[in-house]
């Protein structure tokens, strides 16, 4: 999580969309940068509306604008599927080595969830309880268009790196899976569809 104080506005850095390389390049320009643990570096809307919010609205006087960006759902999945590839999990009931993306899929479907699919929702990041949306939402399939709109809020050239990418893997779903992802998941996929390629602020407006 980023915030610029001069400019009043607050990045959310939502779970595997490019958010270190983000917090990486901006860092400098922040008043403030949470970039662990990561309970607080991905602080959900709700969660800073409810604790973050009121205090740097009071402290400033003025209202912040909050952004972030959302990835497409099943690319979303995939990114933490290979992310929990890597050796380096401490965890290992948290590892995806031996799994295939159907497996990953059909445990991230099951209830409980067993720990390595146990990986949240971008909706419930992005929504509040109310049901209403961080203030920008852009497409992490478009990251041009949020890199312009925070070049023009914050008067500044960007450059993004590569930093924490997951390791390749194979991410095919099968049909059947596709379709039961779909369906089980059918609030992420429609709060993506509102979310305009193209990047223009109004993408999504809470």
């Amino acid at each position: 999580m980023l915030v610029f104080w001069e400019q009043r506005l607050v990045f959310l850095a939502t779970p595997k969309t490019g958010s270190t390389a983000i917090e990486t390049a901006l860092e400098s320009l922040a008043a403030v940068s949470i970039m662990r643990p990561p309970a607080l570096k991905h602080t959900p809307v709700g969660r800073y509306r409810r604790f973050l919010a009121p205090y740097l609205e009071k402290t400033a006087g003025a209202p912040f604008t909050v952004v972030a960006l959302m990835r497409e759902p099943k690319s979303w999945l995939g990114s933490w599927y290979r992310y929990r590839q890597r050796d380096d999990i401490a965890d290992p009931r948290k590892s995806t080595r031996g799994k295939s993306f159907d497996d990953f899929v059909t445990a991230y479907l099951a209830r409980p969830r067993p720990a390595f699919a146990d990986v949240g929702g971008q909706a419930g990041f992005l929504l509040g309880q109310d049901g209403r949306p961080v203030d920008h939402v852009f497409r992490y399939e478009d990251m041009a268009a949020f890199v312009r709109f925070l070049e023009d809020r914050l008067g500044h050239d960007i450059v993004l790196p590569r930093v924490n990418v997951s390791p390749q893997g194979e991410t095919a779903l099968s049909p059947a899976l596709d379709t039961a992802l779909r369906h089980a998941c059918a609030d992420e996929f429609a709060l993506y569809a509102r979310v305009l390629s193209g990047g223009a602020p109004q993408a999504i407006r809470g």
